[in-house]
């Protein structure tokens, strides 16, 4: 689960318990001022909706089910002709924007569906540790350095290269075409 959902679910709960606490005590005698208690549920309610809307309920478990193949640019061509559509994302252990791109992007239900059909082929360069055939294929794209995302298909035979930081829209438009 996401760190910042478990913190919003952790805090919503300490609200709640915090109001119950306060509501129980005004009953008991206490003098709690009502705009304590009204600002309390506000702030509650707030979080509740930041946490059920912004963070939806999308399981990065799926993403985890792809078959990722290691990257092979000499194969790309021949599965674009057979129609295949190929995924290409060169990434490293240490790279924080690329964890970026998968928390936010990758692994989104969304994504993760389209990149798990049939026709879809995913290929990851593992640039963790320096590799001479990986580094000479981000060259060919003038490319130096991770992430480095591109799709192969049939509407896009020479490749399509995403921005460095994947927006989601994108990505979406560009794997339904």
């Amino acid at each position: 689960m996401n760190p910042i959902v478990i913190t919003s679910a952790l805090t919503l709960t300490l609200l709640i318990l915090i109001i119950c606490l306060l509501i129980y005590k005004r009953f008991k005698g206490s003098q709690i001022p009502t705009a304590v208690l009204i600002l309390l549920v506000c702030f509650t309610a707030i979080n509740a909706a930041v946490t059920y809307f912004v963070y939806p309920k999308e399981s990065a478990n799926a993403y985890k089910q792809l078959v990722w193949q290691p990257l092979a640019p000499s194969n790309i061509p021949a599965l674009v002709a057979s129609g295949k559509t190929v995924f290409v994302d060169v990434s490293a252990d240490w790279c924080n924007i690329c964890k970026g791109n998968k928390d936010g992007v990758l692994q989104r239900e969304a994504v993760v569906n389209l990149l798990g059909q049939d026709n879809t082929v995913l290929m990851l360069g593992d640039l963790t540790h320096s590799d001479a055939k990986i580094e000479a294929f981000l060259a060919d794209y003038n490319a130096f350095g991770v992430p480095f995302n591109i799709v192969y298909s049939p509407q896009y035979p020479k490749g399509r290269v995403f921005s460095r930081v994947l927006d989601y829209n994108e990505v979406i438009e560009v794997l339904t075409r």
